[in-house]
């Protein structure tokens, strides 16, 4: 499948339902290496509302805790991409010697 808008082109997409059950009628879309929630335009509008009249406090409240969902999502998932501490320490750290 390809769809194009304006410059950008979309290759290979894919769509699943989108979180735990009772969570809405959305759908995940997955285009490259991102994942996206299809939603109603007037529910996007309306969360584009709340986050302009959110003060900056709940801004960061609310990224806090979508921050925390998408790393329980990822550890339950088995942390994928993870890799072990010594690991990371061998392609972070300069070689001794």
């Amino acid at each position: 499948m390809e769809l194009t808008a304006g410059t950008s082109t979309v290759i290979g997409m894919t769509a699943q339902p989108a979180g735990p059950s009772g969570s809405g009628p959305h759908e995940m879309i997955h285009l490259g290496g991102e994942t996206a929630v299809v939603v109603p335009l007037a529910e996007f509008r309306r969360l584009q509302a709340l986050d302009q009249l959110a003060s900056p406090h709940e801004r960061e409240g609310a990224e806090a805790a979508a921050a925390l969902e998408e790393y329980r999502e990822w550890s339950a998932a088995g942390r994928p991409g993870a890799i072990a501490h010594e690991q990371a320490r061998r392609l972070l750290l300069p070689h001794d010697g």
